[in-house]
């Protein structure tokens, strides 16, 4: 590795090493960056001495010292480089520039910009410029519609990760506005709202016969985002094919990719224009649209490369606390390993994922396969037939649920399926006795296991 305009290298934390000025550089910069601590200057990893500690030392050295806040535009994690542990920051660029050491303030001495490899002072006029033209019309400056929010599903999160919120939270996650009001993010969290995400399933390749248009919503948007998941891990149909060296499942869209998606379109949909994201199947592809087009100062090839510009960040930090997001810029990453930019619409106001099914593609790609690999002893037409009807039983749906999340809870399950709590509960005991699924250590705290 070598240093760049978005890779910078620190040999080990101190507090001699000015990690706040490196960090806002980047979050000043249109891209970004990464600070690696525990790689020299020649891009060699020597490792940090107490990995644990330095790491939250990073966190606390960055929450703590800089305005405004950088909370949800960077992440603190683990990387390995020839099997020696390093700490990775990645610093997204921020929406509320000039972003500034709060001991200086908005002058050269506390606000700095990436330039090369090296993390420059700003001028005066720079900060001035920049500050002109700060993002005002953020999600946590436009007041709740509704005050009286209540946030016990937020807590559910949080606690689920072993995390409490003290009394202290509304201003901790910055669900107020600077006058004290609950914001709009806080009405996007809370336990009742007036969201709803729709997930329409049309018969055809067009929006002319609509089948179905289920709504996920007027709750917190953890919540609603969860519910679309489930739900599009029971509408991936798998499609089989036997070949003479066993059988081949194809689902019809991948399940990390088609999940990314999903989220980043919710956590990244400007909510300003009051349309949430929505989710639509047809007969041959599905299509995720998110509202609002790439962020100012965000290039094309930027948006591929995975470079992140969090349009909410209060809503990126709350859901890469409870693990929803997994780490900063990654989202792209996933789905680019399966769909290619051609997989993309962009319109005035929205960005689209169009994704073609797998079926036909993958089934006719194994069939020459098979073609091929038939040898001489083998009698002729040992394609013929070798594609098997779509299986799509309750019991199917059921177990791509509990494959996809083998801690599902039974009402999960009810909302995903429709169905009634002693309709999934009478399909589980025949799964059971069947010997196909077991329950593993109880109730509570258990899970389901799938008998291969």
């Amino acid at each position: 590795m070598i240093e760049s305009n978005r890779i910078e290298f620190k040999r080990e934390l101190t507090r001699e090493l000015d990690l706040e000025k490196e960090v806002i550089a980047f979050l000043n910069y249109r891209e970004g960056g990464i600070i690696y601590i525990g790689v020299d200057d020649n891009g060699n990893p020597v490792g940090v001495k107490d990995i644990d500690s330095d790491m939250l030392t990073v966190k606390n050295r960055i929450r703590d010292s800089i305005m405004p806040t950088p909370m949800g535009l960077f992440d603190v994690t683990v990387e390995r480089i020839d099997e020696i542990p390093v700490i990775k920051v990645f610093v997204a660029s921020g929406t509320e520039k000039p972003y500034y050491k709060k001991q200086y303030g908005l002058s050269p001495k506390g606000c700095f910009l990436r330039v090369g490899t090296a993390a420059e002072p700003m001028t005066q006029h720079q900060i001035d410029d920049l500050y002109t033209h700060r993002v005002h019309n953020s999600l946590k400056n436009v007041i709740s519609p509704r005050q009286d929010l209540t946030f016990a599903q937020l807590r559910i999160y949080y606690a689920e990760k072993g995390m409490q919120l003290n009394d202290n939270f509304l201003r901790s996650l910055d669900l107020l506005t600077d006058e004290g009001k609950l914001n709009y993010v806080a009405y996007l969290l809370a336990d009742e709202n007036g969201n709803s995400m729709k997930l329409a399933k049309y018969a055809g390749t067009d929006r002319y016969e609509l089948i179905s248009n289920n709504e996920y919503g007027y709750c917190c948007l953890l919540t609603a985002t969860q519910k679309i998941l489930d739900k599009l891990d029971v509408e991936n149909q798998v499609s089989s094919v036997i070949t003479p060296t066993g059988r081949i499942d194809t689902p019809q869209w991948d399940r990390i990719a088609i999940r990314e998606a999903v989220i980043n379109a919710v956590v990244h949909n400007d909510y300003v224009y009051g349309a949430p994201a929505k989710i639509e199947l047809f007969s041959d592809h599905l299509e995720i649209t998110s509202i609002g087009r790439i962020p100012q100062g965000l290039s094309m090839e930027d948006f591929f490369n995975g470079v992140s510009l969090p349009r909410n960040r209060e809503l990126m930090r709350v859901f890469r606390d409870v693990e929803v997001v997994e780490a900063l810029g990654s989202g792209m990453q996933r789905i680019m390993r399966k769909y290619s930019k051609e997989n993309f619409e962009f319109g005035d106001n929205y960005v689209r994922l169009i994704v073609p099914y797998n079926w036909k593609e993958d089934q006719k790609k194994v069939t020459e396969e098979v073609t091929v690999g038939v040898t001489e002893g083998v009698t002729e037409g040992v394609t013929e037939g070798v594609t098997e009807g779509v299986t799509d039983t309750t019991s199917d749906k059921l177990l791509r649920l509990i494959n996809a999340n083998p801690s599902i809870t039974i009402p999960r399950m009810m909302n995903a399926l429709s169905m009634s709590d002693s309709g999934i509960r009478k399909v589980l005991r025949n799964l059971q006795a069947k010997g196909v699924l077991r329950r593993v250590d109880g109730r509570s705290k258990g899970h389901w296991e799938i008998i291969k």
